[in-house]
């Protein structure tokens, strides 16, 4: 196990150090001066000047990438030099110094993401650790909504095969699977929020937290979760339905299926003991995608619906070219991915004693 998990994650780190590279040089090769964008248009050619030399714009480009890796890297190296961009500041790196060798001091700290362009040098971890929890409820909640009665659904179409609650279910999937979420969401917004509001009490918009009434306070509004969870979790319901009715049925076929059947255990034994934990490998590896997904951003429900998570800041960064944001976006996105197809690899295991992580 543990040398499974040395060599799981030190792939992890080369496809991680790959990302970061893919990052750094799509956004640097970007029209436009990043010294200009964070001015603004209020800006000077005595402006830009500073800029460029607090930020590293001015160095060549292999040296900026350096400097990129320096800022994310835990281990890194800084200048004593108040002028170099690598300089050990407090209120840009937090971390414990090692030791200094001449003019250069190692540290230890927590990868540094730079700052927003555009919310006047706000750090880009500050606004990703505001938004990303509101993420997280959101795809949580849709997850759970889509495991649930994906499996619940998937079951009664395989127990039912051929039948017209099979042929039912499978229509509704297979629409589910062709809307796309974008329609979902307006669909939804329209319907629930505005046509049949006075029924339902929902609104068309709006987030997890929101300014009381007297504009004191943030309160929680839970209601605000429902039609953005149940729109985010159409998709991977309609594809657990399929996955679980397909896979059940294979199993179902299987000789160990008959051997149990045989013993006397009655059919809800068999499906509740021996067929529904082996027909979950293909479900597994469909909801840790769609939840990495998720977790990393749900860009289109949660900018229809003003919800304020990772998607909707990534969304409003695209429009003002903050470039600090949507790359350390982008990083926390493939971080997600990497540690949820590590995660899912050690569940396998769990599920089918035939797979050795070895």
């Amino acid at each position: 196990m543990i040398s499974y998990l040395i060599n799981k994650l030190f792939y992890a780190c080369l496809t991680l150090l790959g990302v970061i590279t893919v990052i750094f040089f799509l956004f640097t090769v970007l029209p436009g001066d990043p010294a200009k964008m964070m001015l603004g248009q209020n800006q000077s050619a005595d402006q830009v000047k500073v800029i460029k030399k607090k930020y590293g714009f001015d160095k060549p480009l292999g040296t900026q990438y350096l400097y990129y890796l320096n800022d994310l890297s835990p281990l890194s190296f800084h200048s004593k030099n108040t002028e170099d961009y690598t300089y050990l500041s407090s209120n840009k790196y937090n971390g414990s110094k090692l030791f200094s060798i001449g003019n250069t001091t190692t540290v230890i700290k927590t990868p540094y993401l730079r700052t927003s362009f555009t919310k006047h040098g706000k750090k880009v971890t500050a606004i990703i650790a505001e938004t990303m929890p509101n993420t997280f409820v959101l795809a949580v909640s849709a997850i759970i909504i889509a495991i649930v009665l994906g499996v619940v659904f998937g079951i009664i179409s395989a127990l039912y095969k051929d039948t017209w609650i099979d042929k039912s279910i499978q229509v509704l999937s297979t629409l589910g699977m062709s809307v796309p979420s974008f329609f979902s969401a307006i669909l939804f917004a329209w319907l629930f929020g505005f046509v049949l509001h006075k029924y339902t009490n929902l609104e068309m918009t709006g987030s997890l937290y929101e300014l009381d009434d007297f504009g004191e306070k943030m309160t929680i509004k839970w209601k605000n979760l429902i039609l953005p969870a149940v729109v985010l979790g159409i998709r991977p319901l309609a594809v657990v339905i399929q996955l679980m009715r397909n896979s059940l049925l294979e199993v179902m076929s299987q000789d160990y299926i008959r051997t149990a059947r045989a013993k006397g255990l009655s059919e809800f034994q068999v499906i509740k003991n021996h067929a529904v934990k082996n027909a979950l490998n293909p479900v597994v590896t469909a909801i840790s995608g769609w939840f990495a997904s998720m977790l990393a951003g749900a860009v289109f429900v949660e900018y229809i619906f003003g919800w304020n998570g990772l998607g909707k800041e990534i969304v409003t960064a695209l429009n003002t070219l903050d470039l600090p944001v949507i790359m350390g976006s982008v990083l926390v996105i493939a971080i997600v991915f990497i540690t949820i197809n590590i995660l899912v690899d050690i569940m396998y295991a769990w599920l089918d004693p035939k797979v050795k992580l070895s």
